[in-house]
């Protein structure tokens, strides 16, 4: 299975950890990265998504989730896809979606991704068939079954 996480679901870890659902969120997050160095899913990446790891003031941790990334990664949507990536976003931006997050979800799409994995809830309003936003929690709870 195809999965695509954004930048808001690599930084959770790094959030304020004194809320509990920001704790739920980050042990899920991790566990989902676990699945995925165990080859459970197949990590996607993406040039919009590298854009923003290099924009990360903290060197650490731009440095852990760049490891992360290109040590895992199956799959990546490069900045040569840009033009077909482009009528993608612009169709998800008129449902209000910001632009950077329409190219990563365009992306996730673009790659056929079952799932797009993000802890920012206004992106996780947008709605479609191609392919279906969830939190971290909300992955793990359908990939595993609620108990």
């Amino acid at each position: 299975m195809r999965i695509y996480m954004d930048m808001c679901c690599y930084n959770r870890p790094y959030d304020d950890q004194t809320q509990i659902k920001i704790i739920m969120e980050t042990l899920s997050k991790l566990h989902i990265q676990s699945l995925i160095r165990q080859g459970k899913f197949d990590l996607i990446g993406s040039y919009t998504l590298d854009y923003e790891v290099s924009r990360n003031p903290f060197k650490m941790r731009k440095l852990a989730i760049m490891n992360f990334i290109i040590n895992n990664i199956k799959g990546y949507v490069g900045e040569e896809r840009a033009e077909l990536i482009k009528p993608i976003a612009e169709s998800i931006m008129e449902h209000g979606v910001k632009e950077k997050d329409a190219y990563h979800v365009a992306s996730a799409i673009y790659a056929k991704c079952e799932y797009f994995i993000s802890t920012d809830i206004r992106l996780l309003k947008y709605k479609t068939d191609k392919i279906k936003l969830v939190t971290p929690i909300e992955f793990v709870l359908e990939v595993e079954g609620e108990q």
